[in-house]
């Protein structure tokens, strides 16, 4: 089964989340950010789009062109109703192109932080319930308000974490995350960033590794719900 990862050059490890894909039986090919506006139209036979996070922000200028060319497609895409698995900026992109809006967030997150699933959603969540108390990886200076039809799944301190609308689903964290990552994502312009806010890449690392396992099966959990119960939809 055909899927898609849209992600930026360089970054395009989907960690937890596509491995449970694949392990479901879809095959991804990556379509790079930076190439958006020489895309081709999205083929029919693509299943699953899961566009990932990104260091850009929806609203730059500079990345503007790029940021239509992905929200068309992710338009063209709920449309037909391919399921879109979104996290973080892929999750922004979706609320963007799908009527929300992205705005700057109160505070940078980046860490662990609790995410709490919408209480009114339970007889929903009931359903293999893919959403907990345990802490989910942030790393976002944004924030994501969903389109006034779609479901809010889960909350946190600044709003909105999870919704879903028909087939499309937003995260605003990062359930593929990986200690691999961590240690990429850490160094470079990275690095600067954890020093500018205060945050110790040792101990973000640690504390990935820590929560490595129980964080892996949650995400497996995310997917397998997706897969069950949101792509099914008809």
């Amino acid at each position: 089964m055909r899927a898609i990862i849209i992600a930026n050059h360089g970054d395009a490890d989907g960690g937890e989340v596509a491995q449970r894909f694949a392990q479901l039986g879809w095959s991804f090919e990556t379509w790079n950010r930076e190439r958006a506006p020489e895309w081709e139209p999205l083929p029919d036979d693509v299943g699953l789009v899961v566009p990932l996070g990104s260091d850009w922000s929806v609203y730059w200028d500079d990345v503007a062109p790029f940021v239509a060319a992905e929200a068309e497609l992710l338009r063209v895409a709920h449309g037909r109703r391919v399921p879109i698995f979104g996290i973080c900026f892929g999750g922004q992109m979706l609320a963007h192109a799908l009527g929300g809006r992205v705005e700057r967030a109160d505070q940078p997150e980046i860490g662990w932080f609790s995410v709490d699933p919408n209480p009114e959603m339970t007889p929903f969540l009931a359903q293999n319930p893919p959403f907990h108390h345990n802490p989910w990886f942030q790393w976002r200076y944004d924030r994501f308000v969903p389109p006034i039809e779609a479901t809010v799944l889960a909350t946190g301190v600044q709003g909105t974490q999870a919704f879903l609308l028909d087939r499309s689903l937003g995260l605003q964290f990062h359930p593929e995350i990986t200690p691999a990552i961590i240690e990429r994502w850490s160094t470079g312009h990275g690095a600067a960033e954890l020093a500018r806010i205060g945050v110790d890449p040792e101990a973000l690392a640690a504390a990935t590794r820590s929560h490595a396992h129980v964080s892996a099966h949650a995400a497996h959990r995310v997917v397998d719900w997706f897969a069950e119960h949101v792509m099914p939809l008809r």
